[in-house]
């Protein structure tokens, strides 16, 4: 297991391929804060604008088309917190993402046009979360996205009719999958998981209770630290291509 590898020389330009508004901000918020603040360079492109993301706190009377455009905003407002440059939707159906060759070409697409030097998606492979089974859309988003990064993006072979709409073949040099129960590096993230906690509060649509949402994030510290003097932790499968 490595605990420290995201010291690159150079500003990175680093993709975030995940499904829904508040995913980036919950699975790999403190990295991505983190790495905002050490200069390099991140976008966001969300699969999803979560409109089934309904719970108990949400108006009755509020549509799948209205709580869209609450999510988009409020996305633009965590990932501000964040330090993220730029948001982008493909605005496709919450719950009802596939990892088939439509949306895979959609995602080499945005791999060709953004040309990152590091892609982070989440893990298609974990069944279970915190908070029970993972949400369908994470997984496919995962999977697809792993597929669209190999052997899809850099070859020209893939999808010739993006190469005619001017997208030349890239691969990442490194892919960060997070949500995954098979990490082979951990990064202290206890600087900015205080921003990580500001960003996701801005997804109010999605918090029934702020205050036992506070608490609940306070409680992952690592088990070799304390509530007056806690560790925090973000875990990744990193696989490196050059």
């Amino acid at each position: 297991m490595t605990e420290q590898t995201d010291h690159w020389e150079t500003p990175q330009k680093i993709l975030v391929i995940l499904a829904h508004p508040d995913d980036p901000e919950f699975f790999c918020g403190a990295t991505l804060a983190r790495w905002a603040r050490a200069g390099h360079h991140i976008i966001y492109q969300l699969l999803t604008c979560g409109d089934k993301g309904f719970n108990d706190s949400t108006p009755a009377d509020m549509t799948p088309d209205e709580l869209c455009a609450i999510r988009h905003q409020e996305q633009q407002e965590a990932a501000s917190v964040i330090g993220a440059k730029a948001v982008h939707f493909l605005d496709r159906l919450d719950g009802c993402l596939i990892p088939d060759l439509d949306l895979r070409r959609e995602i080499v697409r945005v791999i060709r046009r953004e040309k990152p030097d590091v892609l982070v998606t989440c893990d298609p492979q974990n069944l279970f979360a915190a908070y029970g089974i993972n949400h369908p859309d994470h997984r496919a988003a995962g999977q697809v996205v792993l597929d669209a990064v190999f052997p899809a993006a850099g070859n020209k072979e893939y999808f010739p009719e993006l190469l005619a709409e001017g997208y030349a073949p890239h691969t990442p040099r490194e892919v960060w999958v997070a949500l995954t129960n098979q990490p082979n590096v951990i990064l202290d993230v206890t600087e900015t998981w205080p921003v990580k906690l500001q960003a996701i509060l801005k997804h109010k649509t999605q918090i029934a209770d702020e205050a036992k949402l506070i608490e609940r994030m306070k409680s992952r510290r690592t088990e070799n630290s304390i509530d007056e003097n806690p560790r925090y932790e973000e875990k990744f499968r990193v696989v490196k291509y050059g």
